[in-house]
């Protein structure tokens, strides 16, 4: 069984572009124990300003301009909400 697509939107925000998808994995691993797998990112000038995955080998961790940190998954929802937060604080000058 392959992963079951859930969640896709891209839409422009702010002179930049939003992508998100979200996938419903066959089954959770210890990488991603939560089931999911996700791409959530805002660009802007050929740049990535905020991102939030858990691509394989890294597990759940978001991209701040040029930092990445480790992200704590707690659910669909806070992901998403934790991932406009931190792009209205990084746009909003």
């Amino acid at each position: 069984m392959n992963a079951r697509k859930l969640f896709e939107r891209r839409q422009t925000f702010r002179s930049g572009l939003i992508e998100m998808v979200i996938w419903q994995l066959p089954q959770a691993d210890a990488e991603r124990p939560h089931g999911l797998k996700y791409r959530l990112v805002y660009i802007r000038d050929q740049q990535r300003i905020v991102g939030y995955d858990n691509e394989r080998g890294k597990g759940d961790h978001k991209h701040l301009g040029g930092r990445e940190e480790p992200y704590t998954f707690v659910s669909v929802r806070t992901l998403l909400d934790d991932f406009w937060a931190d792009v209205r604080s990084l746009t909003d000058e």
